[in-house]
């Protein structure tokens, strides 16, 4: 194992990495104070034949420029795996803006080869390497320097246990022909619109019960301002106002600093300064914005009216498909998509795809009547009409 800290040791580990068919990736970050994740460890390994083809990359170091990692990253010659990638990518593409392609989720894979709905790393590293895990360093603060004995251990099993697994659900994957299934999956998670917030569209985010232009406009502007002033001051969002205090400021609509003492839920120290004065800020423009230009909710699909047995038939169906299939419930479709097509809907993940044809063209028939389902020999059975 290799501990680097300066550029040149990395570029050196990246020029052997990019000989080799894969490289296995992952990070330790801190994000609790914070808007954007602290980039604090990265871990790689590739299959190699010594004691130097795993590393622990010091992105503190005061000699680290990440930019070798990130060139590994853009060859498309090496497959770039990762578990449950999703804020390993956030990181890379908000502080390098660059995707690890081509991608390799094994989280993805694990629930497309059989290893039901919660295909975590502890359980693969159990049942494909075979090994345990020790998760006593998970939770420490990995910011402190130096690391600890046990934390480098930690960290290091992340990546080197991943190898065994990849190369297992790799050749899973080839097998039973579903490498297209993973790359639709994979899809969303190399799309930059995922991890960047645009201030314009935070409000989206955050629940409302009334849909009144008024109070939307208001929800609207004060969601802008607690985005931008999060993103500039690098403030969790909470940080600078939770969901429930801009809501009841939302509907209080105070015009001036004395009035947000009448707002139970804000903080204290958000009822002066900089922030009080976005509030207000954001209250005048939401009160000088035109009717026409409310924000308006989008229209949700509506399950209230799904037969329940309908419903019922289709969750059995989903049970027996995904048992057929090898591939977790929750992924082939949710709870809400199956109401959803016991209600009439037909604009739904579950109905495209290879979704469609592990579930979706044989559910579409059951909800419309043309498909029954039977018991024989212990099993379901799947009769056309």
């Amino acid at each position: 194992m290799k501990q680097i800290e300066n550029t040149g040791d990395l570029a050196e580990f990246c020029a052997a990495a990019a000989e080799r068919p894969y490289v296995t990736v992952d990070t330790e970050f801190l994000r609790d104070r914070t808007y954007y994740a602290k980039l604090c460890l990265v871990q790689l390994a590739y299959r190699g034949d010594g004691d130097n083809d795993a590393a622990l990359v010091d992105p503190l170091a005061d000699d680290m420029d990440l930019e070798p990692l990130y060139d590994l990253f853009r060859d498309p010659s090496v497959v770039k795996v990762f578990h449950a990638a999703r804020q390993d990518l956030e990181i890379f593409y908000i502080e390098g803006r660059v995707f690890p392609l081509p991608l390799f989720d094994t989280q993805v894979a694990a629930m497309v080869c059989g290893f039901g709905d919660q295909a975590g790393y502890e359980t693969l590293v159990r049942h494909v390497a075979k090994r345990r895990l020790d998760k006593t360093s998970r939770f420490t603060d990995w910011s402190r320097r130096p690391l600890t004995k046990e934390q480098k251990s930690y960290a290091l099993t992340d990546v080197t246990h991943l190898r065994d697994i990849y190369e297992h659900l790799a050749g899973e994957i080839d097998r039973t022909g579903r490498r297209a299934w993973v790359e639709e999956e994979l899809a969303s998670l190399v799309d930059p619109d995922t991890y960047v917030v645009a201030p314009e569209e935070a409000w989206k985010r955050v629940k409302v019960r009334s849909s009144a232009g008024k109070f939307l406009a208001a929800v609207k502007e004060l969601a802008r301002f607690r985005e931008v002033h999060a993103q500039r001051k690098d403030v969790p969002r909470a940080r600078v106002f939770k969901d429930d205090a801009l809501l009841e400021i939302a509907a209080l609509r105070p015009r001036a600093q004395e009035d947000l003492s009448r707002a139970r839920l804000l903080a204290r120290e958000a009822r002066h300064g900089e922030i009080a004065k976005g509030i207000l800020a954001a209250i005048r423009s939401a009160d000088g914005m035109a009717p026409e230009d409310h924000p308006r909710l989008e229209e949700q699909p509506d399950a209230r009216d799904a037969d329940p047995a309908v419903a019922d038939l289709l969750r059995v169906l989903l049970k027996a498909k995904s048992g057929e299939s090898g591939v977790a419930s929750k992924l082939i479709a949710s709870a809400s998509d199956l109401n959803l097509l016991a209600a009439g809907h037909r604009d739904l993940p579950c109905l495209r795809g290879w979704r469609a044809e592990v579930f979706g063209n044989q559910a579409l028939k059951l909800s419309e009547g043309k498909m029954a389902l039977g018991a024989k020999e212990g099993r379901v059975d799947i009769i056309d009409l």
